[in-house]
């Protein structure tokens, strides 16, 4: 058996390689390497599949949620409501615009921002929540846009890591565009991924399209007209032209993770001191990660014992947000935060790429068993 993966890009890049080869070759034949046709027809596409009016593509994920909040105008010491379970980016953009990240526990079961805590965390310098759809499968986006409704609230998805997923709730949409705006990453190991860096934002407002897509250009509304304070944050030509190959298969590589993610189930399902992935209701879930929750056991040791087998075992997040240092002079309180503080603790993520194996993964199970029996 070869090594095993945490993410197994080139894998994935051998089975489409001659459309990405000549993908990327046309972009360097036409010289079309910034704001060419290839991002244009990229958003267009994307655009498409997700049923949304307005795809505007941008530099990476964290630039997006920064435009996001840039574009409707939201001020320094304004409150913003977002997951405390989640990678920095998010509270980070916040940070970063001068604004107050107000952090809500999440839910132990599927991992997901808690509706109940964003509530109660609302005040009257609240101007905005940023539900995360954290792993692969989406946020309660009913009980938080009717939340949003009562209190006048901007609403940002954060879909990074559920691109292509399909909410069942009242919406009856793909993931990403139920928000005022949704935000998306295209860093290489999400499920839809480019070769380097990568973002966009979808919105059905054409008001906010128009701001968001000048903003992303310096806040340009045509040349060296500045309406806007922007920034420069552009998707290059050569990734555009990878991922316009890539949305292709989406749906496929969602279909291979999911069945991954029913192998891992079947194996793992009954194990007494693991708790495979809890499922909302509200969504499919496409398996940006398959994480696990250890019951009794030290999961440190269950990581490292892993990996020892060389099975790369991650923790995604072992810090919350709440008690990064960076972040200590908004004076959270530990006491808030009882699930994501146990979570960070006890879940732990294994192998979850297009080209995992049953072979790999019943080797992965079978280790994994051995190691907390």
């Amino acid at each position: 058996m070869d090594s095993i993966k945490m993410v197994d890009l080139y894998g994935q890049y051998v089975r489409i390689k001659e459309e990405v080869d000549s993908a990327i070759q046309e972009v360097i034949n036409k010289t079309s390497f910034v704001k060419g046709e290839e991002v244009q027809l990229f958003e267009k596409e994307l655009g498409a599949y997700l049923g949304v009016k307005h795809v505007i593509a941008c530099a990476n994920g964290t630039d997006a949620l920064q435009i996001a909040l840039m574009a409707l105008d939201l001020k320094p010491d304004d409150e913003i409501i977002t997951a405390d379970f989640t990678f920095i980016a998010t509270a980070e953009v916040i940070a970063l615009m001068g604004m107050v990240p107000v952090l809500a526990d999440v839910n132990r079961g599927d991992y997901l921002i808690n509706p109940g805590e964003i509530e109660k965390r609302i005040t009257p310098r609240t101007r905005a929540i940023i539900p995360v759809h954290l792993f692969g499968q989406c946020a309660d986006m009913d009980r938080i846009m009717a939340i949003a409704r009562r209190h006048s609230l901007y609403v940002v998805e954060d879909n990074a890591q559920a691109l292509g997923a399909d909410y069942y709730g009242s919406f009856n949409c793909k993931a990403g565009t139920i928000a005022d705006i949704g935000c998306t990453s295209f860093f290489p190991s999400k499920n839809l991924g480019c070769f380097g860096d990568g973002g966009a934002l979808f919105t059905n407002n054409d008001e906010l399209a128009a701001r968001i897509r000048s903003i992303a250009n310096h806040g340009m509304t045509r040349r060296y007209y500045h309406d806007h304070i922007g920034i420069n944050s552009r998707l290059d030509g050569i990734q555009a032209a990878i991922l316009r190959v890539k949305l292709r298969y989406l749906n496929e590589y969602n279909r291979l993770r999911s069945a991954s993610a029913a192998r891992y189930d079947a194996f793992l399902g009954g194990m007494e001191k693991i708790e495979i992935p809890a499922r909302t209701d509200k969504s499919n879930h496409i398996f940006h990660q398959y994480t696990l929750k250890c019951k009794g056991i030290n999961r440190d040791e269950v990581v490292e014992k892993l990996n020892a087998k060389k099975i790369p075992a991650m923790v995604y997040y072992p810090v919350p947000l709440h008690s990064q240092k960076a972040y200590s002079h908004f004076g959270y309180n530990d006491a808030e935060y009882p699930d994501t503080n146990y979570l960070s603790r006890n879940v732990f993520s294994l192998p979850m790429h297009t080209e995992l194996t049953a072979e790999e993964q019943n080797y992965i199970c079978k280790v994994l068993a051995e190691i907390v029996k």
